[in-house]
């Protein structure tokens, strides 16, 4: 790989040469140099003008062609160094639990990021105890809230948020719902974006209402409920649980390979939604499942007060047989294994090469 780079590098040197430049900030900018015409001349660009895109303005040469001072990208201004960390000093230093009740607008973005960082900076991976440090907003959160949350940090959202809520979960734990003076019906209506907990490695997620298109792309390791989602739900998810108490957009587990999601399947049409290419469906018959579903419709109800959620709970013979679960083909392969090989006495190392190997 080193030296795959370094023949790119000299590749590159020769260009530049050529070109007559000795540093890459001295081409930045220089589109007269630029050989377009066997682009243009390409059918697919027929009937387009690409001069406004190459055109090189007038300048002395006391006007740079490229970035020379840094962005102020106003993170001093944020609602995590204005607020947060300033607040959440005892538990950042001491792991003195906090608890704050605080508003929030849409212009209010990553909030929690930067509260993370602090926290991961001072105690690592690991994180704190669970709920050190509890926040409630109330109002619409902008985009990422609750981004890279780690394990201590629990924000809760009384209103709704932008995309990416929970990009990157760490460990922490998110609670979105509606507020409680709406009168509309939660399971019906949208209550966060697109992409919520994309890329999303530990923590829990509870949110009630429905989320945008893909929910949980990516997620290894979270664990979240939510009542409807759009289309590509858990598109490439590879670890994690995921319950769905309604409805799902089409192609759903589109390159879903790890971590299991249980759908509630009261039309008895999810199987039209689904990508089945890397998954099987499966009823939700295992004991171990059936606890798991449980357990975390529970904590749904419990964080949100979700009238489904309450609902399912209190029905769950009529409901339990409408549950599909969607089960990654190589996934279930590999834990079938797993678990043959535990029975036969071998320690967690043997087991995982012997799941490995089918």
């Amino acid at each position: 790989m080193v030296n795959f780079f370094r023949f790119i590098a000299e590749e590159v040197r020769e260009y530049m040469a050529r070109l007559g430049f000795r540093t890459m900030d001295e081409m930045i900018g220089q589109v007269d140099r630029l050989n377009v015409r066997k682009a243009v001349d390409h059918w697919k660009a027929r009937g387009m003008n690409l001069s406004p895109i190459f055109h090189k303005p007038d300048m002395g040469p006391d006007v740079p062609l490229r970035n020379v001072c840094g962005q102020d990208h106003g993170l001093e201004k944020t609602l995590d160094r204005t607020t947060l960390v300033p607040k959440c000093k005892d538990a950042l230093e001491n792991s003195t639990p906090v608890e704050l009740d605080l508003p929030i607008y849409n212009i209010n973005r990553t909030v929690g990021t930067i509260l993370g960082y602090e926290l991961t900076k001072r105690h690592g991976g690991a994180g704190l105890p669970d709920d050190t440090i509890r926040i409630k907003f109330k109002g619409s959160a902008g985009q990422s809230f609750g981004a890279f949350v780690p394990k201590g940090i629990s924000l809760t959202l009384e209103g709704d948020s932008n995309d990416y809520v929970g990009k990157g979960l760490s460990g922490g734990k998110l609670v979105v719902f509606p507020p409680k003076e709406s009168t509309f019906a939660p399971a019906e209506n949208i209550l966060i974006g697109n992409v919520a907990l994309y890329g999303a490695t530990g923590g829990e997620a509870y949110f009630r209402g429905i989320a945008g298109e893909r929910f949980c792309v990516r997620n290894s390791g979270a664990r979240a409920v939510v009542e409807s989602v759009g289309d590509h739900g858990c598109e490439y998810m590879t670890g994690g649980r995921v319950v769905v108490l309604g409805r799902t957009g089409r192609n759903f587990a589109a390159g879903m390979s790890g971590g299991i999601a249980y759908i509630l399947d009261e039309a008895g049409d999810f199987e039209t939604r689904l990508n089945p290419e890397m998954v099987d469906l499966e009823d939700l018959t295992e004991l171990e499942d059936v606890e798991e579903v449980k357990t975390l419709i529970q904590n749904h109800f419990n964080y949100t007060g979700s009238a489904a959620a309450k609902n399912i709970l209190a029905e769950w013979e009529r409901y339990q047989p409408k549950f599909r679960k969607v089960m990654p083909k190589d996934f279930k392969r590999a834990t079938l294994a797993i678990k043959r090989a535990k029975e036969q006495g071998l320690n967690w190392e043997e087991a995982v090469m012997e799941g490995a190997h089918g």
